[in-house]
Parts: C-alpha cells; structure tokens; sequence
C-alpha cells in the first residue's frame, strides 16, 4: 500500500496489493485436492470472496485524509474484518493449516486501516493463532505463518509511518507556501501604500498651485501641470516594477523629490546636500524613510518648516507642524518592519524641544 506524493494512497492502490494474493494460491491447490466436494466448493467460493473482499477494503484506504481515520470508517474496517475472518474459518476444513495464509492478509490490512490501538492487539492476536494453531491441531504442519503475520504487520506498520510522515511534510510545506504568498502580498501592499501614497500626495498639491497659478501665471501652471504628467507616469511605472518585485528606490532621488514636493506645497525645508557618507546597507531604508516622513509632513502636519538630518547611521525628519504624522495608516508600521529588519528602531512621535513632529530611524553601525 504504497503513497503518493501527496500522502494519500494511489488510485490503484488495490493493483498492487493485488500482487501480493498469488500466496493464496496454496489455499487454492489444497482445496483442489480436497475429496470432499462440498468443502471443496465451500472453500475456492471462500477464497474468491476473501480475495475481492480484501481488495475492496485495501481501496478503502485511499479515502482516508491526512491520517485521520473517521469512526464510520473504523466501524466498517472491523466488519470487514469479520467477513474476512470468517472467509477463513470455512477454508478450515479444506484447506488445513494452508488456510492460515488469510491471517497474514488480516493483519497487513488491520495495520493501515484500523487506529493503532486497535491493529497492534489485533495483528498480536493474529500472530498466536498462527503459532498456536500447528501445535494443537494434529495433521497441521508449521509454515511459518506465525513469522509471516509478524513480517507483514510489520512492515504494513513501517509504509504507514511513511505515508503518515509524508503526510506531515506535505503539510507544513503547503504552510510555508501559503505563509510565503501572504509575506509577498503584504510587502507587494505595503510598497503600493508608500509609493501611491507619496506620488498622489505630491500630485494633488501640485494640481492645487496648478490651479491657483491659472489666474495669474500661465506659463507656471503649465510647468505643474507638465510636473504632473511626469509625476504620474514615474507612479504607474514604480507600480508596474513593484508588483514584479524589481523595485528600488535611490536616498538622492528621494532627497530631490522630497524638495521638490515640499516646495510645491510651500514648506520650507533644510534637505542634505548629498548622501555620500550613508552606507550601502542603510540607504533603500533612509529613502523610505524621508519618503513616507515628508509625504505625512506634506499631507497631514500644516507644517511650514521641515528639517531633515543625515548621517551613516541615522536619519531624523522633524517639522513645526501639529503632529498631523501620528494618524492611522500603515505608513509608520511599515517602515518600524523595515528598519526592525536590519536591527534598527523607529522614533515616532512629538517633539520634545518644540512643537512638531520627529521621525527617526536609527541603524547600529
């Protein structure tokens, strides 16, 4: 009874233990020989029924899932249990100690479709009657169908600790597959969040100075507006990379939208002139951080100042603003998960020197 990939029996399970019935075959030749006609009849009739009775029970099998056996199904295991019992019982008188054969038959199956507790009481049961019977029974011979019901038991216990092990593995594989696609579609939503939410942030300010600069500036309005288009494609771009999970952002290009965004929504900022002197390792999580600190500045603070400090291992943004930046959002949770990932912290909150609002991502060095 062998496994599949997945943990549950083959289809065709029962071609296989099929193989296995052609040691019914002394059954068979002793009843051949039998004198006696109705035992002989009684006997090849039980033989073929014990034979499709224990192919059906064995196709049973495939319909156990992930190990568990259902107390309807443990039922109808013993009753065919039964019937294949006594199938044996009236091979007796015909067959003589070739009969014992069934035995092994009975135990093979009690071990695969019946709980442990059950098949181990059952398949010891089965293995004294084998021993026991040759020596109180005159005429019978030993055949080892002891050892034989000892053997099959056995080894029918060794493939159902495989396929219950299988089973297992395939199960905490699909666990791990299922926790890898809910990781990828939080990141995938998490990096939608911080870029649509900082590219549209920027796009409604700038259609705002666009539309008050229709009245006065036209030349100006269409600069904005010409900002706009960019703006928009730069978004529907980053989204496109995103969900293909090749996107990255530069600290320097942030830095110059950061300005660029401020200006427009005319806030003074102190930006850093260059960002040489961050590592490698701390740059992707810095220009997120500026990111999603001047898009909360740019859309909740009512800020008019904003100061932005570099460093190799730091980078704080504070405002003037009314700590608009503390609103719900997964903003700040997602960036705590990126900084959290390569050791740092997150400081978000009020400013302690003045009015306003600090974001601070520091990095170990």
């Amino acid at each position: 009874m062998t496994q599949t990939a997945t943990g549950r029996p083959p289809r065709y399970g029962w071609v296989f233990a099929a193989v296995w019935l052609f040691y019914l075959g002394g059954n068979v030749q002793a009843l051949l020989d039998q004198p006696d006609m109705y035992w002989r009849v009684a006997g090849l009739t039980s033989v073929a029924a014990f034979a499709a009775g224990y192919l059906f029970l064995v196709a049973r099998v495939r319909h156990i899932r992930r190990g568990v056996r259902p107390p309807r199904h443990v039922v109808r295991t013993w009753l065919g249990i039964a019937l294949l019992l006594a199938l044996f019982a009236l091979q007796v008188p015909g067959a003589g100690d070739h009969s014992l054969t069934c035995l092994v038959y009975i135990a093979a199956l009690a071990m695969v479709n019946l709980p442990l507790a059950q098949a181990a009481p059952l398949a010891v049961v089965l293995f004294a009657g084998a021993e026991i019977a040759p020596r109180v029974v005159d005429g019978w011979a030993d055949g080892g169908y002891g050892l034989a019901v000892l053997l099959g038991s056995l080894a029918t216990y060794g493939i159902r600790m495989a396929g219950e092990r299988q089973r297992r593995l395939m199960a905490a594989q699909q666990e791990l597959s299922d926790r890898a696609v809910a990781d990828e579609r939080a990141r995938i939503a998490a990096d939608l969040h911080d870029i649509l939410g900082h590219s549209l942030t920027v796009v409604t300010v700038k259609a705002e100075l666009a539309q008050r600069l229709l009245d006065f500036d036209i030349e100006k309005a269409r600069k904005e507006l010409s900002d706009l288009e960019a703006l928009a494609r730069d978004a529907l771009s980053d989204v496109r990379t995103t969900a293909m999970g090749v996107r990255g952002i530069s600290l320097p290009g942030e830095i110059a939208v950061a300005r660029e965004a401020l200006t427009a929504a005319n806030i003074e900022a102190e930006l850093p002139g260059a960002a040489d002197e961050v590592p490698t390792r701390n740059r992707e999580l810095f220009a997120w951080t500026i990111r999603e600190a001047v898009t909360n500045v740019v859309r909740h603070s009512g800020a008019r100042h904003v100061r932005v400090q570099l460093t190799p291992d730091c980078v704080e943004i504070v405002d003037d603003g009314v700590g608009g930046s503390c609103s719900g959002g997964q903003g700040l949770p997602g960036l705590r998960r990126r900084a959290e990932g390569l050791g740092g912290r997150l400081i978000a909150g009020a400013r302690e020197d003045a009015p306003g609002f600090r974001v601070r991502v520091e990095v170990p060095a």
